[in-house]
């Protein structure tokens, strides 16, 4: 007789009540490739009457969850909440106490507590399952944690995010401003409806390059201030000069290890037309790992949707049916080093600066002189007059400098009424 596993979803938002309808359609393709039947026995979420796309079984229906672990025997939890803390954190917590294995896509709670759970799970000898939780259904954390388990990563980079890669393809395809393309992709379901702020102002990006950190250095999530930056100043005008410039606008996460220290990023970047990351479009996500011996390697999927966050979990459901019981980071938590945070005012980049200033004699030698100072030097000029406003955009690209020069230098410019706002600044990735 085939075993039997008892299955709780928590969280019926778009990921869980489609992962509950996959689960359901699937149970026989399930059995079939694992020898164990699935019994879902519990589900959970605030609201029983709210409209889903999917049908569930209102009998198995607790609201509130932490009344499942004592009237149900579960086996396996999917937490599908995506709070950082709060009932996300006790429930998984909970779970995993009771050793019942764990499967999430919460980006925000593994980057937050993703070492303190690892150890509970260690100690209860259970799964803490996240590969739905970085890139939607690309399987990267397994290729780190598997596939490339013999190689010495240095650097890990990519677009982490298909919302605000959706944004930027659309803004360049269409011609039309941030705020109607955020709006279509809210309307194709890319972006939250109500509150769509973790997605572009960068956070949901940064909650996965921690993660990607601690796989590919073998250390612990790190709790060190990141530069982080979303997309909201990126308007259209941008868009355009870039592709002037055959360059596009790309969100980028960042990390990599310099001189022994730990470096992490998420902030807009120019990229080359003729790169790989600059034929990343729509909602698709891109990973690129560097290391020795394997050198330079690629994972592209779709990013955003609750299909290919769904496939993810499935694909953890299925590791834990065959009976692989793995330690969640790849190695014990005691084994896990912290790693030395990277001085981010060393950081250096080629960037593309624009201000919009009045067209008047004396304010560009003004910008040039006060770059000069900062030891920023101009690489390329371009100056768009508007004779009707007596405005002018001006577009500099400056060599390399570090995040301190920029930083100091940009903020003299507030002070200068001939300059009408704060200057756009966009990193150019080499």
């Amino acid at each position: 007789m085939k075993k039997i596993i008892n299955i709780a979803v928590i969280g019926l938002g778009q990921v869980g009540i489609y992962l509950l309808n996959e689960l359901n359609t699937k149970k026989k393709d399930i059995e079939l490739k694992t020898g164990k039947k699935i019994n879902i026995v519990a589900i959970s979420a605030k609201n029983i009457n709210k409209k889903r796309k999917f049908k569930f079984n209102k009998k198995i229906f607790f609201k509130n969850p932490l009344e499942i672990f004592v009237k149900k025997k579960v086996d396996i939890l999917f937490e599908a909440i995506g709070q950082s803390d709060g009932m996300s954190k006790k429930i998984v917590e909970t779970a995993l106490k009771n050793k019942i294995h764990v499967i999430t896509p919460n980006k925000a709670l593994i980057s937050k507590h993703g070492n303190e759970l690892a150890k509970v799970a260690e100690l209860n000898n259970v799964n803490l399952e996240f590969e739905a939780s970085v890139a939607g259904g690309i399987p990267i954390l397994r290729t780190i944690k598997e596939g490339l388990v013999t190689n010495k990563i240095s650097k890990i980079y990519g677009i982490l995010n298909g919302t605000t890669n959706y944004i930027l393809s659309e803004m360049e395809n269409s011609n039309e401003s941030f705020q109607n393309v955020l709006k279509k992709a809210q309307k194709l379901g890319y972006a939250e409806p109500g509150n769509p702020k973790l997605d572009l102002n960068g956070f949901d990006a940064f909650a996965k390059i921690r993660i990607l950190s601690s796989l590919a250095f073998n250390s612990k999530i790190s709790k060190h201030k990141c530069l982080m930056e979303g997309i909201e100043k990126i308007e259209l005008k941008d868009i355009e000069i870039a592709n002037q410039l055959n360059l596009r606008i790309k969100l980028l996460g960042i990390s990599e290890i310099i001189n022994g220290q730990l470096f992490e990023a998420v902030h807009p970047c120019l990229v080359s037309k003729n790169s790989y990351i600059g034929n990343v479009a729509g909602v698709m996500n891109a990973v690129i790992l560097e290391g020795k011996p394997i050198g330079e390697s690629i994972l592209q999927g779709e990013g955003a949707g609750p299909g290919p966050t769904s496939s993810s979990l499935l694909s953890d459901l299925f590791s834990i049916l065959k009976g692989n019981i793995k330690k969640p980071f790849g190695l014990p938590s005691n084994k896990r080093k912290t790693i030395k945070c990277y001085n981010l005012n060393n950081y250096s980049n080629s960037l593309y600066l624009r201000f919009e200033v009045k067209d008047k004699p004396g304010v560009l030698s003004r910008i040039t002189n006060r770059l000069a100072k900062y030891k920023i030097s101009v690489k390329r000029l371009i100056q768009t007059p508007d004779k009707k406003s007596k405005k002018a955009t001006v577009v500099i690209i400056t060599h390399k400098t570090n995040e301190l020069n920029s930083k100091n230098c940009l903020s003299k410019f507030k002070k200068d009424k001939d300059i009408l706002k704060y200057p756009t600044l966009i990193r150019i990735h080499n």
